[in-house]
Formats: C-alpha cells, structure tokens, sequence
C-alpha cells in the first residue's frame, strides 16, 4: 500500500500520462501504481477504469477539479485488495463484519483478534469499478467528494491506531478508537448510503 504522499509523487513523476488520464475522469488503481510502475502500466490501469464506466458517470468525473481526483486515487492506493465482482454492499458487509471481530477482540482482551479485524478493516476490498460508480451521479462533485478524506481518516487511519494499540496491549485506548470509527461510518452512510447495492453507472 502508498501513503497519499507517494501516491502524489508518483502521480506527478509520470505527470504527462496522469494530466491526460484525469482530463478524461481516469482513476489509478493501486495494484500496479508504485516507484517502480511504467507509464504503460498506469495507462492500461485508467483505461481500464475508465471502460467500466458509462458515459455520463465518466463525464462527471471528467469534471472534478484535480485536487479530488488525486485524493480519490489516493484513498484507492491505500487498499491492497482489489475486487472484480464484488459490490459496495458486499464490502460493506466484510467492514461489518471485521468490526464486530474487531469489537469481540476488545472485550474478550485479545489483541490478535482485535488488531487482525482492525487491519482488514482498515485493507477492505476496493468493490468492482471502484467507489465512484456507487456514490450516484449527483454525489460526483468536489463538495461532496471532499468529504471522502476526513471519513477515510476516521474509520480506516482509526482502524490501523486500534491495530497498533491493540498489539502493544493498550486495550483501553483500543476500545476508545472504535467509536471513532463507528462515527466515522455514520457520518460517511448519512451522505452516501442512498446507493448500497449494485450500481447502474457501469458497463
């Protein structure tokens, strides 16, 4: 996985390919995008994202301003786990389920359980076509995707700090993090959670 800021860096090494992928709403996947990855590499990746989407789901991220398009990409690039048939409702229901792992762990004071769940949350599966074909086409705007960032923090940047409580044996903070997490959730599902399921914006 990349942090933002080397997502960044990478992004921008290969500036020519990346500021004709984002005119045309392409998005990087982060299997193939690190240091070493060549510019045919990262163009097959957006090419491929951009086929999967229909032309008005594309024209919308067309749109978005650059500054979002790279924190989408770099929210993406923190995820090892790629999916090609799973949804967002499916992904959704492992994050569940890793948190109640998560949460079972806490209570039953066992740091192992808690910081593997808290580490798969944290690594959940990216759902086929990525995020933005679920969002609905009036959520694919700079103001409402800049909210993507703080809830990223909240849930998945809270994940991995319980993780690392958890196996320092500081169960108590641990426990604190998780309703962190859990607001983290919320706040994400009372701006997107319309769209659950599968979604109409691909091919």
């Amino acid at each position: 996985m990349l942090n933002k800021n080397k997502l960044i860096k990478t992004v921008k090494t290969y500036s020519l390919t990346a500021a004709i992928a984002l005119s045309v709403g392409g998005l990087v996947t982060p299997s193939v995008v690190n240091a070493d990855s060549g510019m045919d590499d990262l163009k097959k990746v957006l090419q491929g994202q951009i086929a999967m989407m229909k032309p008005e789901l594309q024209a919308k991220v067309g749109d978005l301003s650059t500054d979002t398009k790279m924190a989408v990409m770099a929210i993406l690039a923190m995820h090892s786990r790629l999916s090609d048939t799973a949804t967002l409702r499916q992904v959704m229901l492992e994050v569940l389920s890793d948190y109640q792992t998560m949460s079972m762990g806490i209570m039953t004071d066992s740091a192992e359980m808690t910081a593997d769940s808290a580490r798969r949350l944290a690594n959940h599966r990216i759902p086929v076509g990525g995020l933005l074909p679920y969002l609905g086409l009036e959520n694919i705007n700079d103001g409402k995707l800049a909210v993507l960032e703080s809830f990223n923090d909240s849930v998945e940047g809270n994940a991995i700090k319980l993780a690392e409580a958890a196996e320092q044996g500081n169960m108590s903070e641990a426990a604190a993090l998780l309703g962190k997490i859990s607001t983290g959730c919320v706040g994400c599902h009372a701006v997107f959670r319309e769209y659950p399921g599968t979604s109409d914006l691909m091919k």
